[in-house]
C-alpha cells in the first residue's frame, strides 16, 4: 500500500522549494504541483520531509516511467528469482527440416 507525505510535509518541501521546480526551477501552481519520493515508496522510501521534493507535472511524470517503474520492476523480479518463482513455460513448436511444426505434447 502506497504511504502519501502528510499535509505538514507537503508544506515544509513547498517552502523549501520556494514556489519552484526543484528539478526545473520552473514555477509551481496549483494543480500543476506534485510531490515526489526521491526514493520510490515502491523500494522502501519513507514518507519523509527528506524524501520529498517539490516539482512540477512534466518532471514528476518523466522521473516516474524512466526512473521509478523500470527500478521497481526489476526489484520484483529479483525478488521473485531469489524465491524460485519461474514464468510458466509457453508451448514451444518445433519444425522438421521440411517446415512442419512438432509440438512437445503430440511427440511420441
Amino acid at each position: 500500500m502506497r504511504r502519501e507525505f502528510t499535509k505538514q510535509v507537503k508544506l515544509a518541501a513547498w517552502r523549501r522549494s520556494g514556489g519552484r521546480c526543484e528539478t526545473c526551477t520552473s514555477k509551481l501552481f496549483p494543480g500543476n504541483t506534485h510531490f515526489d519520493h526521491l526514493i520510490p515508496d515502491g523500494l522502501g522510501g519513507e514518507p519523509t520531509l527528506d524524501n520529498c521534493r517539490a516539482v512540477c507535472r512534466s518532471c514528476h511524470g518523466v522521473k516516474t516511467a524512466k526512473e521509478d517503474v523500470p527500478a521497481i520492476a526489476k526489484a520484483k523480479r529479483r525478488e521473485l528469482s531469489r524465491i524460485g518463482v519461474k514464468k510458466p513455460r509457453s508451448i514451444r513448436a518445433w519444425r522438421k527440416f521440411n517446415g512442419t511444426p512438432v509440438y512437445a505434447s503430440r511427440e511420441r
